[in-house]
Formats: structure tokens, C-alpha cells, sequence
């Protein structure tokens, strides 16, 4: 099992953004332009395990290199479920440098869209403050 996945499914944050590369790059799938970065990252990883009720991977698939992996999972966002994969890719030190998310059916990709919406000042002050502590 991959080391993110232990995590989340810990729930442990810390853990989380311990694994991502300071210039990791995130695509959200309801975010025209990618976040760059770890302390944005990290946040809107917070952001959405607050999002995000009912959780769960139930797959995993790992690429031959052994650095690609794809994470599907389900989910709700109100009264959506919700079916996604997170697309991990890590660098040469085991560390994610390439984050993509997709998900489906629309509608529940309208309701992660709205609810995050709502989260990201919250997610902006985290990553802030993120980068303050570190830098």
C-alpha cells in the first residue's frame, strides 16, 4: 500500500505533507490553473478531508517504474457520491511531485466545486501560515 494512502486513511496531515515535494505540483479537477507548491498543497488536502464525507480508496494500481500510482476512490459531498482517483506521481526520494485529481459524475464535481469554494479562504490563511513557519 502506498505510503499516501496509509495516510489518509489515518487521517494524519502531517504525515500527508510530509510526503509531498516542496515543488509539488497539484491539478484539481475543479480548478482551471494547477497549485504549485507544498503548503498549498497540504492545505487543500486539509480542505477537502473536510469536504469529503464517507472516504474511502478502493483501489490502488501502481505503475512498473514504481513511480506512478493511481488511487481510486468514493466518496460523498452532501448528498453526492462521488467516484475519483488521485494520479501520484513521486521523485527520485519517494516524495510526490505531481498530484492530479479526477473525479465524476458532474453533478458531484459541482458540489466539490462549491463546497471547496467555501473552504478556500481557510485554505489560503493554512498555506500561509505554512509558508511562514517554514520560510
Amino acid at each position: 500500500m502506498h505510503a499516501f494512502r496509509k495516510a489518509v486513511e489515518a487521517n494524519d496531515h502531517d504525515a500527508v505533507a510530509a510526503l509531498l515535494a516542496e515543488n509539488v505540483v497539484f491539478t484539481s479537477p475543479v480548478a482551471f490553473r494547477p497549485y504549485t507548491g507544498k503548503a498549498i498543497t497540504a492545505a487543500v488536502l486539509r480542505g477537502v478531508s473536510r469536504v469529503f464525507e464517507d472516504f474511502r480508496y478502493v483501489r490502488e494500481i501502481n505503475g512498473a517504474d514504481g513511480h506512478d500510482h493511481a488511487l481510486v476512490f468514493t466518496a460523498r459531498v452532501g448528498s453526492r457520491e462521488i467516484n475519483g482517483c488521485d494520479f501520484l506521481h513521486t521523485d527520485e526520494d519517494g516524495l510526490i511531485d505531481d498530484f492530479t485529481v479526477m473525479v465524476r459524475p458532474l453533478s458531484a464535481a459541482q458540489a466539490l466545486a462549491e463546497a471547496m469554494g467555501a473552504q478556500f479562504e481557510r485554505i489560503e490563511q493554512e498555506a500561509a501560515g505554512a509558508v511562514a513557519t517554514d520560510g
